[in-house]
């Protein structure tokens, strides 16, 4: 009999408590003289069917009523809808880049298994491996199923129509086949191709730009670097392996003489974990391994060793940050928006009191009551819910930039099943959090209390309530306005930086040179000099130079140098920015010339080797004295110092460059070090310099038919490009605070002019016994100020924790910066302010005589 009445109470409530006893009776005789169980299987048949009925029911006519209720003030639903929209849409629009960035699996097998080698410096850095150490790191190592190496190369592509620039990986052919994903077409490297380097697997994107997806294309040769290439594969839209940028992989293969410099560091190592190895326990092997080559090598190996991270690791730690940051503005938000919800729903339940106690008094339950309350709340979520979504949908993609580039991953944040399922999360969740105080206030009141006084009832606890409600909307929105205060002013700090060259009116221009073709000095500086001469000579060109990578864009190039006769010492102390030049390209960029001279034309093979060299490299090896003249170490010869230039910033404003080296371009042998020639024509102009991109292909392609143009920039694109992440989630964030102080200050303002809606009453008896209007009007502005006063200070304290855990992306700002906590402060202040005006005025003008006819 217990279990029937607990079937019973699958029913509502109502239905259930008016039958219970007359269906228990029932039940009671059906059982007597029959089965049990077949009787309980009987009535579990009859319930559970109409109960879903009952309930369907039901639902239906509460989503009736709540939309006519809606719509029967449609200025309030406007405004709730608004508010949910804003909550739900800012959450998704944040969920879908953390998820893409930091959380989505990456698309390839088993990805959780995958991990980078990196050799670990006495720093503490990260760097690339060298052959030698990546043989004799991994080799027989026990923790991984496979390892595989690459590094990036770029290529010129020559086919039908103009030549094409293409980045390439070169991998060795463990790679592809470890990262476990099947060409679409074709196959992937084998043990054979160990020793050849003519073969190459297409990206898709490249096989259908280049090659309008022919699926012939198997066997077809393609000339890279003028270099015959059969292709043997086209890899799925999906695979983007090492980066987003890559359009070709093409053999790595080792030379006996690759295993003799451990210091030439320039290869990625990817590796798979076997089945029940932990990254850790990989870890100490490897470090194990280090300590084993260090004590072979000490020369070139001292206080190296190894990190070993998941592929997930690889994000880099600001563009993590930035969005762990934006995902917190977002909560913020969403808290604002439920809060206010639950400040609008109060408020509307006190007007609906008598509405409410009539249906009570006709014999509405409270459970009924309170259901038909929370579907107004759910059905207001869901519409907002769904235009937030919409515009979510349309947002994610202006924020591409927030996603590294360096990600293996084929695609940008959208909305996907992942995504509408935690989109459809935050709507419930919205419409539970805002809807469930109000309709427990609602349902909780006296029903006589109400029929007698109306729309006054039960305001003591619900004014306290609201202002509660209130005081946590200013609490968010003086977080998101110091955070993003803060994050605006280090934008600011970063982009004010000296970045040691004038960005005005120079052009960029990637003609990087293939290999054979031009691995001797001669062909080279026969190029270079043809291409510089003509440039020269164009109208509205001030000068013009080569150089083997661009300030603020250097990956690499880093080496060891030998000072005072000692060998070169690879240590974070020893280390240096090295590249190649022609003769005027500290005078095209502008770079200061401090001493000595610069690169010149005479300066080649036949000569002493000498070097340009930065002024912060002057002061950590010859501090306080003449360097020019001295002597050091690099790249295999020793270089007399003939100049010092100043500083650049070499890999960003943001990061920390190395003492810089220039040598001259034709200073170095025949086939050595190739990958450090010039690449880079950097051209200074005296106006506009897109209209000379034409003109410099053409002297480009009379010089070589086959050589492209690539990367086509101006110095003040690829100095804001160096910020951009930072500055579109600066603009996201400051957007995410306006909306919040937008929040705020309805809130306020809904709440003081509700207040004064019931306090007219007292403001007449006021006013009726002599009281002045700036009595009155500071009555109602103090209320807002003491709110105000709490929240910001309770917001300030709750700002400067969060501001300490993202002091890395502070750029020298204090998290306690008093300016910006000031002006978030009284930003807030002023916005409340704003909010008390119209009920201040609207209790200013309350009619005496009328409001007391009214009580």
């Amino acid at each position: 009999m217990r279990f029937y009445r607990l079937l019973l109470h699958l029913y509502p409530s109502t239905f259930s408590r008016d039958y219970e006893d007359e269906l228990t009776d029932v039940f009671r005789e059906r059982v007597r003289g029959a089965n049990l169980l077949r009787v309980l299987f009987a009535a579990m048949a009859d319930i559970v069917p109409n109960a879903i009925a009952a309930h369907w029911e039901l639902l239906v006519f509460d989503l009736r009523f709540a939309f006519r209720s809606l719509m029967r003030t449609p200025g309030f639903a406007m405004t709730a809808i608004l508010v949910a929209a804003l909550g739900v849409g800012a959450n998704t629009v944040a969920f879908s880049l953390a998820d893409f960035v930091l959380f989505r699996p990456l698309p390839l097998v088993r990805a959780d298994r995958l991990v980078k080698i990196w050799e670990k410096p006495p720093d503490g850095s990260r760097n690339e491996m060298s052959p030698a150490n990546y043989r004799d790191f991994t080799t027989g190592a026990r923790s991984f199923s496979g390892t595989a190496a690459y590094s990036h190369r770029t290529a010129n592509l020559t086919e039908q129509g103009e030549p094409r620039r293409v980045d390439l990986t070169l991998a060795t052919p463990e790679l592809l086949p470890l990262l476990g994903v099947q060409p679409i077409l074709g196959r992937t490297f084998t043990a054979a191709d160990a020793t050849s380097t003519d073969t190459v697997v297409l990206s898709y994107g490249l096989w259908k730009s280049q090659f309008g997806g022919d699926r012939a294309i198997l066997g077809r040769v393609v000339r890279l670097d003028g270099t015959p290439h059969t292709v043997i594969g086209v890899m799925p839209a999906s695979f983007q392996f090492p980066t987003r940028d890559s359009e070709g992989w093409i053999p790595l293969t080792f030379r006996e003489e690759n295993y003799q410099d451990r210091t030439d560091t320039f290869l990625e190592v990817v590796a798979r974990l076997r089945d029940g190895v932990s990254i850790e326990q990989a870890r100490s092997e490897i470090e194990v391994r280090a300590k084993n080559v260090e004590r072979k090598n000490p020369k070139d190996n001292e206080g190296l060793g190894a990190w070993v991270m998941d592929l997930r690791g690889e994000t880099p730690r600001n563009a993590r940050m930035l969005v762990l940051a934006l995902c917190g503005a977002a909560v913020c938000i969403l808290l604002l928006s439920c809060a206010n919800l639950a400040s609008l729903f109060l408020a509307r339940g006190t007007h609906r009191a008598r509405e409410l106690a009539v249906r009570s008094a006709l014999g509405a339950g409270r459970e009924r009551i309170v259901r038909q309350l929370m579907t107004e709340s759910f059905v207001v979520s869901a519409i907002g819910g769904i235009v937030g979504i919409i515009a979510a949908a349309l947002a994610v993609p202006l924020f591409a930039k927030l996603v590294p580039r360096t990600l293996p991953v084929a695609n940008y944040p959208s909305i996907d099943l992942r995504v509408l399922a935690m989109a459809i999360g935050f709507v419930l969740v919205t419409g539970l959090a805002f809807g469930v105080l109000p309709a427990m206030r609602a349902s909780r009141g006296s029903d006589f209390d109400a029929l007698r006084t109306g729309v006054r009832s039960g305001g003591g606890r619900t004014q306290r309530l609201r202002s509660v409600l209130v005081v946590i909307e200013i609490v968010a929105s003086v977080v998101l306005m110091i955070s993003s205060g803060l994050l605006l002013r280090a934008v600011w700090n970063i982009q004010n930086r000296a970045p040691g060259f004038s960005a005005d009116n120079v052009l960029v221009v990637g003609t990087a040179l293939p290999m054979p073709k031009y691995e001797n000095v001669a062909p080279r500086a026969r190029f270079y000099e043809q291409v510089l001469s003509e440039v020269r000579a164009l109208p509205g060109v001030k000068s013009a130079a080569y150089i083997t990578g661009l300030p603020m864009q250097m990956t690499g190039g880093i080496w060891a140098v030998g000072i005072n006769g000692q060998e070169p010492i690879r240590n974070g102390d020893y280390d240096v920015s090295l590249r190649y030049a022609t003769p005027q390209f500290f005078a095209t960029l502008q770079i200061p010339l401090l001493r000595g001279r610069d690169i010149a034309n005479a300066d080649d093979q036949t000569h002493p080797s000498v070097a340009v060299v930065s002024d912060s490299f002057v002061k950590q090896y010859w501090p306080g004295q003449d360097p020019i003249g001295k002597q050091f170490k690099v790249a295999t010869m020793d270089r007399t110092i003939v100049g010092v230039v100043g500083d650049l910033k070499v890999r960003g404003l943001e990061r920390q460059s190395e003492p810089q080296v220039y040598l001259p371009y034709q200073q170095v042998k025949d086939g050595d070090i190739i990958g450090y020639t010039p690449k880079k024509l950097v051209v200074r102009t005296a106006g506009a310099t897109q209209s000379l991109v034409t003109p410099i292909r053409h002297i480009v392609q009379r010089a070589d038919p086959e050589q492209p143009l690539s990367d086509i920039k101006t110095m003040e694109t690829i100095l804001s490009d160096d910020t951009a992440a930072r500055v579109t989630q600066v603009r996201l964030l400051g957007a995410l605070a306006a909306i919040a102080l937008l929040i705020a200050g309805i809130g306020i303002h809904g709440l003081l002019t509700y207040n004064v809606s019931r306090r007219v009453p007292e403001i007449g008896v006021r006013r009726a016994l002599g009281a002045q209007v700036s009595g009155i009007v500071a009555l109602v502005v103090r209320e807002g100020v003491v709110m105000a006063t709490v929240g910001v200070a309770i917001g300030a304290l709750l700002a400067y924790g969060a501001a300490r855990s993202m002091a890395a992306l502070l750029a020298g700002i204090r998290p306690a910066d008093p300016l910006t906590f000031t002006l978030a402060s009284l930003l807030c202040v002023a916005t409340v302010l704003v909010g008390c005006a119209r009920a201040a005025l609207r209790a200013a003008h309350v009619d005496p005589a009328r409001a007391l006819r009214v009580e």
